[in-house]
């Protein structure tokens, strides 16, 4: 083992890793690849920026502190820091890649196995929640804060352990002909277990959302209606982006494991499966906002600061300024027959 932890600061080994996994090793910085780099970044930085400003919003309202909401915060900050680690591993990169050790380039891509993990789970305890709430008649009450913390600091502690078994020996240093095509040195082993967990994962939250809507669905359950329904389309949608955002990922690490070494060509463009998988981080918080329209109301007053300071001109000036209302809320992620209804408001005679 002391043997296998020695080569963790061995330069030279990514390379031999590479040239055995590789048909060629591409170590030209060309324009096409400049720009490529360049626009993934600015993705990136857009999705950091949008699920900043979810979190933003659930921490600074206290109507947002359900269940639901810090559920939804946890998958938020589990794809800002996919954005994060996205761009680090664009900047690590290409021509970049050779120069690294193997116990940096382990950093590089357990960073994006832990967000992928932590997201993976926050869709579990999701799903877990709105089962609870919903099919077993039940509430989160505020005495029960500490158990959805605790819920949320477990399912990140397991995303660290399962993102750094490789760094913690199960890779294929020394074993050449184990290794990944995709991640080269990664066990082939270990990618089918990682998988093989998520999909796991994503067939038991699927049976959870059926069973919810057989319940709901249910003409003897009190908890059928619009209200309760349109909640559930909400999250629902959530889950069905996840899956088609990162099932060609998923697909092309199976065949990965399938394919004997420098067998199957198109593992080298495997980049680009992970690219739309990122979509996914992207996509997340405009589903949100678009769903809830008290989120899209808070996630979006920052930008609309002008707001305020044109009702005070208003009033200064003899002219009636903006008059807020209280309205019962039309999110529909706070929509639910065992969730408590939140204040929205009326600005003028329009919605907001």
């Amino acid at each position: 083992m002391g043997g296998l932890y020695s080569e963790y600061l061995n330069s030279s080994k990514v390379r031999e890793h590479y040239n055995y996994t590789k048909e060629t090793l591409d170590t030209q910085e060309t324009p096409s690849r400049q720009v490529a780099s360049a626009f993934i970044i600015i993705l990136c930085c857009a999705i950091v920026v949008e699920n900043l400003l979810v979190l933003i919003a659930v921490a600074r309202n206290s109507k947002f502190h359900s269940a639901m909401y810090l559920f939804l915060g946890n998958l938020a900050a589990s794809d800002l820091l996919a954005g994060v680690a996205f761009v680090a591993n664009t900047l690590l990169s290409g021509p970049v890649t050779l120069g690294l050790t193997p116990v940096q380039w382990f950093a590089r891509e357990g960073s994006a196995f832990i967000t992928l993990s932590a997201s993976v789970f926050s869709l579990l305890a999701i799903a877990i929640e709105r089962h609870v709430a919903i099919a077993k008649v039940k509430l989160y009450g505020s005495d029960k804060s500490c158990r959805m913390l605790l819920l949320i600091g477990a399912s990140w502690l397991i995303s660290l352990v399962l993102g750094g078994l490789p760094i913690l020996g199960w890779n294929c240093l020394g074993h050449l002909q184990a290794c990944s095509t995709v991640l080269p040195l990664y066990a082939k082993q270990y990618v089918l277990c990682v998988v093989t967990i998520f999909s796991v994962i994503l067939s038991a939250i699927v049976a959870l959302y059926v069973r919810i809507y057989c319940v709901v669905r249910s003409s003897h359950a009190d908890v059928a209606g619009p209200q309760t329904l349109a909640l559930l389309k909400t999250v629902t949608i959530v889950l069905g982006v996840f899956i088609v955002c990162w099932l060609p990922a998923f697909s092309i690490l199976l065949l990965d494991y399938a394919c004997p070494v420098r067998s199957c060509p198109i593992l080298y463009k495997a980049h680009y499966f992970f690219a739309f998988a990122t979509l996914n981080s992207l996509l997340n918080p405009v589903i949100y906002t678009w769903r809830s329209r008290d989120l899209r109301r808070e996630v979006l007053r920052p930008l609309h600061c002008w707001r305020p300071a044109a009702g005070v001109a208003g009033r200064r000036d003899g002219t009636p300024g903006h008059r807020l209302l209280p309205l019962r809320s039309s999110s529909s992620l706070e929509r639910g027959t065992h969730m408590p209804t939140s204040p929205t408001f009326l600005e003028g005679n329009t919605v907001v």
